[in-house]
């Protein structure tokens, strides 16, 4: 299976196909075809991607942006589903809903309506319930 990757040589970028022959490597630069050898090497690993729906997700919910609590929808005890409304905040002049990242019960909030918020710090804890035994 071929692979292309960007390398870089003393500063100059190059595109380079790669392919693996038994233990050795075909290269291809600029359709000049080359051959390495690279002592005790394996396939190129790819990176690996989250598996959606797999991983485990976090219930702290936060913002990414500073802004204003317009509402919050939510009261601590409140079983809430994957994707509910748990608020709305107010950044750049544009009202967004933000969604719980999990389902669970509403374990702690830490903001309330009118409040002006930073980035990246918790507002919501939704407490997950396991259902896998």
């Amino acid at each position: 299976m071929k692979e292309t990757r960007k390398v870089v040589v003393d500063g100059e970028e190059f595109e380079v196909i790669l392919e693996q022959n038994g233990e050795n490597w075909i290269a291809q630069v600029d359709n000049k075809t080359f051959e390495i050898s690279i002592p005790e090497s394996g396939p190129i690993q790819k990176q690996k991607r989250k598996a959606s729906g797999k991983s485990k997700k976090s219930g702290k919910v936060s913002a990414n942006i500073p802004g204003k609590v317009v509402t919050v929808e939510v009261g601590l005890g409140d079983l809430v589903s994957e994707g509910d409304v748990i608020m709305i905040l107010e950044a750049m002049k544009m009202q967004n809903e933000i969604q719980a990242p999990v389902s669970g019960i509403v374990s702690e909030i830490h903001c309330e309506e009118g409040q002006s918020i930073e980035a990246n710090v918790p507002l919501v804890v939704i407490e997950t319930q396991d259902t896998e035994n």
